[in-house]
């Protein structure tokens, strides 16, 4: 039976107990206050389900608490005094329900409760919509419109939909650990845990713990065909048979989870040397979800860039550089062993590199050195800092100088002062 948590409030002492044992009798938990003024307060510490109020209740009614809440949940008005129009005007305002006293206790309940299965359901959308939108990982693993990335998104939006074990396959830094999270946030057990582990480092011993943590959730399983061959045994039965067994323990544990599994190897090579069950694999196969490297998507790759340049600048709070015809001839000329991953820290160091003055794409992938010796001294910074500043607010003003002077907060002589002492060519720029 689920257990809805219910915030009372009502200035009768008597109304207010009595309401408080018909909800715990009820299975419920309750809090009862006397008074509305202390809702807000309370609707943050106690989290509810569903307000019960008082209509008439002295500093603050029922209805103007309902009119001043924003983002509470579902609230059902009881009141003495209840008629048409002033139970009109409660749900003209957002009420979800009206109730005269006195009340019939099973009908209340009814009421109260489907309007907490409503606010619980809400709560649920609001949770998915959240996790969908803070999937900033599988997000960019996706981002692209090359065949290759429409065919994935369509394989992960249908094997989240089942239970079956997957086996991701993908080259180092291609996102397999995010592929696999994005699954399992797409899947029905998106409330439970997602544990991942890398196989390489399990034993008989640890692996029931893992199984356990992972309960009602998904274990993801990095680096499979490194699992020792000692443990593939228990856990071919923790995939096959949903159970683990602790080492000198007789009875199995069944545990309900998902498994995914994941490899930048040729698994069938692994078999084939002895190194990997075939009948592992064959159970850890269910669905086959194979992820495709960048350099075989290169329309993707600049796309993928100016992603990542724009979020490293928000986080390392400076302009976000803009790539010049040199800097995608180098982005698509560079084999990108490391994938996206690769792709990934190339963006963040030409961030850093950037309130360096420098920051091409040839400068960061040629590993520039980033100690505090070799950076340009102080004079070159502020120059630098100077130039970038100045551009922007050129382009944002589109060459008004008396716009730019007044955003940068300096006189229209100074402004052209410095255009001429940095160098800067303000028609290139505009």
């Amino acid at each position: 039976m689920t257990q809805y948590r219910v915030l009372i409030m009502d200035d009768d002492r008597l109304m207010r107990n009595s309401l408080v044992d018909l909800i715990e009798a009820a299975g419920w938990t309750a809090k009862a206050l006397s008074r509305a003024t202390d809702a807000a307060r309370w609707i943050s510490q106690f989290q509810p389900d569903v307000i019960l109020s008082d209509v008439r209740m002295p500093e603050m009614t029922g209805l103007e608490m309902l009119k001043t809440l924003e983002a509470a949940p579902p609230i059902v008005l009881i009141s003495a005094h209840g008629d048409i129009p002033t139970a009109v005007e409660a749900m003209n305002h957002g009420a979800y329900g009206f109730i005269e006293k006195p009340y019939d206790p099973k009908r209340l309940l009814l009421i109260l409760s489907h309007a907490a299965e409503q606010h619980q359901m809400r709560k649920s959308n609001s949770r998915l919509k959240e996790r969908l939108r803070q999937l900033s990982g599988i997000d960019r693993v996706l981002l692209g419109q090359t065949p290759e990335m429409h065919r994935l998104r369509d394989t992960i939006a249908m094997v989240a939909g089942g239970d079956a074990s997957i086996l991701v396959q993908g080259e180092t830094g291609s996102g397999k650990d995010l592929v696999a999270r994005a699954v399992h946030d797409l899947s029905a057990r998106c409330d439970a845990p997602f544990i991942a582990i890398n196989a390489a480092q399990m034993d008989a011993g640890n692996l029931p713990h893992i199984a356990r943590s992972a309960a009602g959730g998904t274990l993801f399983l990095d680096e499979i065909c490194a699992c020792p061959t000692d443990l593939q045994s228990a856990l071919l039965r923790l995939v096959e048979e949903g159970d683990v067994l602790d080492p000198g323990e007789g009875t199995p544990e069944r545990v309900d989870l998902r498994i995914i599994a994941a490899t930048n190897e040729d698994p069938n090579a692994a078999v084939e040397q002895g190194r990997f069950r075939q009948d592992l694999l064959f159970r850890l196969r269910g669905f086959s979800v194979l992820l495709p490297s960048l350099r075989a998507r290169p329309d993707d790759i600049a796309l993928m860039m100016v992603r990542f340049l724009q979020d490293f600048s928000v986080l390392y709070e400076t302009a976000t550089p803009e790539l010049s015809e040199a800097d995608i001839s180098v982005l698509m000329s560079h084999d990108w062993p490391g994938n996206v991953r690769e792709l990934r820290s190339i963006a963040e160091r030409a961030v850093m590199m950037s309130k360096q003055g420098l920051g091409s794409v040839q400068e960061a992938l040629s590993g520039a050195s980033l100690d505090p010796a070799s950076r340009p001294g102080l004079r070159e910074a502020v120059a630098a800092f100077e130039r970038q500043m100045i551009s922007k607010a050129l382009k944002t003003h589109a060459g008004r100088m008396d716009e730019t002077a007044d955003a940068l907060g300096i006189g229209r002589r100074t402004l052209n002062e410095k255009i001429v002492k940095l160098g800067l060519d303000k028609d290139a720029l505009l």
